[in-house]
């Protein structure tokens, strides 16, 4: 594999020197600023080895570099070595930017040109990169050249699987009724129509799914809705006549995907609004002058964000067929550990087949980390069969897992203790846990954002000297994307408020390198909470329904308020999962939430 990825740098090297391009930047993202992405957009991945899902790699003529965030310095680490791709740690001290490195690389290079690929490149992103490569060096950035066209002989062609209607019993709202919500918005930011990018906010204002991307039930489309019109730009063989007749009585009109091109080249109103954040750099050039383009965030995301009635009830079905799936996996785990011959892949198959058993299940919504010990350190492990381990009867086992279903998606973390754990994993997981469970019992007032409720989170950790470099909750898509936003946990500055109807994951961690690692997560519901002479206040519901592992705590370290709630919490997961269970399962579930004692 190293010798594959010399041989490629090699080969756009030589592309570099005939197009006269000092550098070449390749971003994670598709054309649609996705989080994953088809295999034909895994650029970054074919030229650099690295196959995480956040991250920049950069080439210069005589050196590589490439930049991801904390969820990734031990497995970039690992996937780097033997290339000569340097890994820079975002974020860190020391670690410069990628304008920054680039002006040092090229400080000798007369008139040093920087190029990328400006269909795959979110058209904020491309402007910020040319003012800060002006500051360093002067150097002039290049949007119009794809070399992967020319040196990726095997390049997979782009998805176009069919696309399915997801119904009004689970969407909740018509397409109608959408659409009329967002002209209103943009009417509101001064906009006459806008383009659409994002592919879960097209499958959501459409009321359609697909799979064209793993895990995430979306269709490679752009969508664009004017003041009379709304046009859906896809591959014609996504659609069967039964959609085609459903977009038909909605009023869609359906255009070819290259099409996009021409039709904003046609686009007759006043003014457009384009989403920076969500459209790549190239599409605003076809914009004709005479149209003022709106450069704002788009208005889907905080609709989307906020869940009807119709998808609350559907996360709460999905819910507990989820949390079946996880009994019957926890009842079989411990007892095959200590039988011998399991391994992290192991239990990755055997999650995927208990959820599959459903009929509502639609694949993965993620690739499962199963993370045994020291490997629960890298924070988006996932066992290959490369680095497969078997799993013991001791030690600490990191399981991030979640589901598609027709009704809802589903993120849940567990760290389990497979035997006899140190006194340090046991310090830390109850400190992982005290953090879980203050997020979950924080009362907040309308109109506070992540950021400010992240520290109610890391408090426990920090006054221990613990922390954690990634956001500690994402919004959660309706049979859509396990990472949506805009609102977020977090410590960088996350402005959208946190309103009820949004979904948000709470999912602290502590990871030691080369010893172990522990995180817990589970899905809330953002819920009415109290009215008092201060104003409104809101607070959180738990989605997910599963035992937290009681071995690991050490119950003199948590306070009264933290082991009454986690013993409320689990009176809640035994009353809603027991229905659904055999005896032998209920009562293996009538232990596991069995009260902890203070």
């Amino acid at each position: 594999m190293k010798e594959n990825i010399a041989k490629r740098v090699a080969l756009l090297r030589e592309v570099m020197a005939r197009e006269r391009i000092d550098a070449f930047v390749f971003p994670s993202t598709d054309a649609h600023g996705s989080e994953y992405v088809a295999d034909h957009w895994k650029g970054r991945e074919w030229i650099s080895g690295f196959s995480g899902s956040a991250g920049t790699a950069v080439i210069t003529r005589h050196s590589a570099a490439l930049w991801t965030d904390s969820r990734y310095f031990i497995a970039a680490a690992q996937q780097l070595e033997g290339t000569e791709y340097r890994l820079m740690r975002q974020r860190m001290p020391g670690t410069p930017t990628i304008a920054e490195w680039l002006g040092t690389e090229l400080a000798d290079t007369d008139s040093p040109t920087v190029a990328l690929d400006g269909s795959v490149n979110a058209y904020a992103d491309v402007e910020a990169l040319t003012a800060d490569l002006r500051q360093h060096g002067g150097i002039t950035l290049r949007i119009n050249f794809d070399p992967l066209a020319l040196i990726w002989p095997d390049r997979p062609p782009l998805p176009a699987r069919p696309v399915v209607v997801q119904p009004l019993e689970y969407a909740g709202e018509t397409v109608a009724d959408k659409v009329v919500r967002i002209r209103r918005a943009l009417r509101g930011g001064h906009a006459d129509g806008m383009l659409v990018s994002a592919l879960d906010d097209i499958a959501w204002t459409l009321n359609l799914r697909g799979d064209d991307i793993p895990c995430n039930p979306v269709f490679i489309a752009y969508l664009l809705i004017d003041s009379r019109h709304v046009t859906l730009f896809t591959d014609g063989a996504h659609l069967d006549d039964g959609v085609r007749s459903y977009l038909a009585q909605e009023n869609i009109g359906v255009r070819g995907y290259g099409d996009i091109d021409g039709a904003l080249r046609d686009y007759f109103e006043y003014s457009i609004l384009i989403d920076p954040q969500q459209t790549n750099a190239l599409l605003p050039t076809r914009v004709p002058r005479r149209t003022r383009i709106v450069y704002a965030p788009s208005p889907i995301p905080v609709m989307k964000a906020v869940k009807n009635a119709a998808e609350i009830a559907g996360f709460r079905a999905a819910m507990v067929r989820d949390g079946v799936a996880m009994v019957r996996f926890l009842r079989w785990l411990y007892p095959a550990v200590q039988a011998g011959g399991v391994t992290e892949l192991t239990i990755v198959h055997r999650l995927a087949d208990l959820r599959a058993q459903y009929p509502e299940f639609r694949g993965v919504s993620f690739d499962t980390i199963a993370a045994y010990q020291e490997h629960g350190a890298i924070v988006h492990y996932e066992p290959t069969e490369a680095t497969d381990m078997p799993l013991r009867p001791e030690g600490l086992l990191l399981l991030d897992s979640g589901a598609q279903y027709v009704d809802g998606t589903t993120d849940l973390t567990r760290t389990l203790a497979l035997g006899p754990v140190t006194d340090e994993q046991r310090r830390v997981y109850t400190l992982v846990l005290r953090s879980h469970i203050r997020l979950e019992m924080a009362r907040f007032p309308r109109g506070a954002c992540g950021t400010q409720i992240d520290a109610i989170a890391r408090e426990p950790l920090w006054s221990h000297g613990y922390n954690f470099m990634h956001g500690t909750g994402h919004g959660v898509g309706s049979h859509l994307c396990v990472h949506e936003g805009p609102q977020q946990i977090r410590m960088e500055y996350c402005p959208t408020p946190l309103s009820p109807g949004m979904t948000i994951t709470d999912e602290p961690g502590v990871y030691l390198e080369r010893r172990f690692g522990v995180r817990l997560e589970n899905m809330l519901l953002v819920a009415e909470g109290a009215r008092t002479e201060c104003g409104d206040f809101l607070q959180m519901e738990a989605f997910t329904l599963c035992p937290f592992d009681t071995a690991p705590i050490i119950p003199a370290m948590m306070m009264h308020d933290e082991i009454d709630w986690l013993n409320h919490y689990h009176a809640t997961v035994y009353e809603r999962l027991a229905p659904s269970l055999s005896p032998d399962e209920r009562a293996w579930l009538r232990q596991a939430t069995a009260p902890l004692q203070a």
